[in-house]
């Protein structure tokens, strides 16, 4: 037995299948994965970042402070970034009714309005502006009954929420959407059974494990919101003070060679867009775990 066992002892291990955990990994170590992506971060995000940075820095106190407090720049804040957070709130709330038609019913064409929820996604966000204007004009399809009414769409203010509405919409449905198709329905079938309304059940039980991915969807339409351009400069109508966006104010100040105060414009809004997103990241990471706690 004592031969027995030191020949045990000294022959090779025996092949199991089985290899030992942690040491197989499909992509390359953590140190070679995280250099491959602080570079690729690097060039894409943080070095444009921060060429824009430094372009600013060229100004002084007084000339950063007079490029973007003017008063037409100042309207054009209030414009940009109420318009784009209007916007993402009606996305939503509709943005969710969206969702949760085409996951909980069946119904004739549901695969045709499935992919219409992606068309802002393929179609140019200027083929998108001009749709709109045709629209809603003086003398557009829908404009003309509104403008005798005394409504008036395009070319104000209104048409701008209206056009940020409409490149924002896909980005909360498709983010609410799978969760919705995973959630367990088991749970409202037993709050059914133990009495709870529809409202309660809704509250209570859906509300709650979708909320994280509505907050999610809600914030990537306020950012796409924000710099969108494209469709927005053709309804807008541009007019200085009342329906002028602030990415319009850049692009003017570029075409005058005036690159430092694009670029301070362009510093204040990345600044106030990084604190928006950074709210919005704080309250979805309390939710959930607010959720995951009860």
């Amino acid at each position: 037995m004592a031969a027995t066992s030191s020949a045990l002892a000294g022959s090779p291990p025996v092949a199991t299948g089985l290899r030992p955990r942690g040491r197989h990994r499909v992509l390359p170590g953590f140190g070679l994965s995280l250099g491959y992506t602080l570079l690729y971060l690097s060039l894409i995000v943080l070095i444009p970042l921060s060429a824009l940075i430094f372009k600013t820095f060229t100004l002084s106190w007084e000339q950063f402070w007079v490029a973007v407090s003017s008063p037409r720049v100042l309207a054009s804040y209030r414009l940009t970034f109420g318009a784009s957070l209007l916007a993402a709130l009606v996305n939503a709330v509709f943005g969710l009714l969206v969702a949760w038609v085409l996951v909980r019913y069946r119904f004739p064409g549901k695969k045709i309005v499935d992919a219409l929820v992606d068309l802002p996604f393929a179609l140019p966000t200027a083929v998108a502006g001009i749709s709109l204007t045709a629209l809603l004009a003086g003398n557009g399809w829908i404009g003309q009954y509104l403008e005798p009414l005394g409504i008036k769409l395009a070319f104000t203010p209104a048409g701008v929420v209206i056009a940020l509405i409409f490149i924002g919409l896909p980005f909360v449905v498709r983010t609410v959407q799978p969760v919705l198709e995973d959630a367990e329905k088991e749970l409202e079938e037993a709050a059914t059974c133990l009495g709870a309304t529809r409202w309660q059940t809704f509250s209570r039980v859906i509300f709650p494990s979708i909320a994280p991915a509505l907050l999610t969807g809600f914030a990537m339409a306020f950012a796409r919101a924000i710099g969108e351009y494209g469709s927005v400069i053709f309804i807008a109508g541009n007019m200085p003070m009342i329906s002028e966006i602030t990415p319009l104010i850049i692009i003017g100040k570029l075409e005058q060679y005036d690159y430092a105060g694009a670029t301070a414009v362009a510093v204040v809004m990345l600044l106030i867009s990084f604190a928006l997103l950074l709210l919005i990241n704080g309250l979805q990471g309390w939710q959930r775990r607010r959720t995951g706690a009860a």
